[in-house]
Parts: C-alpha cells; sequence; structure tokens
C-alpha cells in the first residue's frame, strides 16, 4: 500500500485516539506517540503500529497518534482507517485474498 496524501483518524474523546498520517520524503517511519498511557502500554502500541505497517509494507510515512486510552481493537480500526484514507487502495485491507 502507497501512501499517497496526509489523512486522520480518529478523535481526541477519551478510550479513542487520533491518528494522523502523512507521506513523508524518505524510506522511514517517523513514529510519534503522545498517550495519556505510555509508560504502562507505550511497549504495546508500538508493536501493533508497527505490525500493521508492516503487514501492508508502509515506507515513507510520518505517523502521529495521540492516544487517549484507546483499546488494542480500537488502535487497530484507527490506523487500518487511516491508512485505507490516505492511499489510493481501490479495496479494503482485509478485502484482499491471501
Amino acid at each position: 500500500m502507497k501512501i499517497t496524501h496526509p489523512a486522520v483518524a480518529g478523535t481526541l474523546e477519551s478510550g479513542d485516539v487520533m491518528i494522523r498520517i502523512a507521506p513523508a520524503n524518505t524510506q522511514e517511519i517517523d513514529l510519534q506517540i503522545s498517550s495519556s498511557v505510555e509508560k504502562q502500554f507505550g511497549f504495546a502500541i508500538r508493536a501493533t503500529v508497527m505490525e500493521i505497517l508492516v503487514r501492508h509494507q508502509i515506507q515513507g510515512v510520518q505517523l502521529i497518534l495521540d492516544d487517549k486510552g484507546a483499546l488494542d481493537c480500537v488502535l487497530r480500526a484507527r490506523l487500518e482507517t487511516v491508512l485505507v484514507r490516505a492511499s489510493d487502495a481501490t479495496t479494503l485491507p482485509w478485502e484482499e485474498k491471501a
């Protein structure tokens, strides 16, 4: 999946996460996390984000997460949504056959 333009998904409500993504000039992933639970779950948040980025072969992006205590399933849903919004995908990632 190729990220072609900036996009946003999520809210700043308690229990949610707002994710902003934009293409970067390098092939690196610039991941910035601001979380109210980072001390307890920062490692798990990073692991989840990186797992999804690797699965969709995402490179060269700036990703900003503003987490307000979102559960893992919410984080995954918001990240999948922002990836589809920021790409020119014609099918949803979960519709593709392996």
